[in-house]
């Protein structure tokens, strides 16, 4: 009864997180989740309950592929192309954990993305209004325009 209780709190909890958040907060509570879910994991391991463990190093992978879905590949240069690279070696190192039982691998993925986080916590509130529109106005054209014109220049 409690453990019901317990996860029907989380769920209402998760879900009035997600209702009142801006897009910055919204990349937090997913890379909360990951690590809770990873350290969900962590505890399943050291007690041999591998269906709840490879349950929760799932739930980690979706959330850190959703990371990685939202990483905007036209606007975000460089950086995104490392943290693509760096999401996805995270979900590989979570299904190898699993499979071969290992929490160090598990800690190794809490440490990069909580280094992630932390530093996605400093982004100052006024650097956070970063969009498309205010891109479609420092620029005059959309990003869907300007991929276009490089994707043109890139074929001749």
């Amino acid at each position: 009864m409690m453990t019901k209780d317990l996860s029907q709190y989380q769920q209402v909890s998760a879900h009035g997180g997600v209702a009142a958040s801006d897009p910055h907060q919204l990349i937090l509570l997913l890379m909360n989740g990951a690590l809770d879910a990873i350290a969900v994991a962590k505890g399943h391991m050291r007690r041999g309950e591998i269906a709840e463990k490879g349950a929760n190093v799932s739930r980690a992978i979706s959330i850190i592929d959703g990371l990685r879905g939202s990483l905007d590949h036209e606007i975000g240069g460089e950086l995104v192309v490392n943290l693509d690279e760096l999401y996805r070696y995270m979900g590989q190192r979570l299904l190898q954990a699993n499979i071969k039982d290992n929490a160090e691998w598990l800690d190794e993925v809490s440490g990069l993305l909580r280094e992630i986080k932390d530093a996605w916590e400093q982004i100052p509130p006024e650097a956070r209004k970063v969009s498309r529109e205010n891109l479609v106005a420092e620029t005059g054209e959309s990003v869907d325009e300007s991929a276009d014109s490089k994707r043109k220049l890139a074929a001749v």
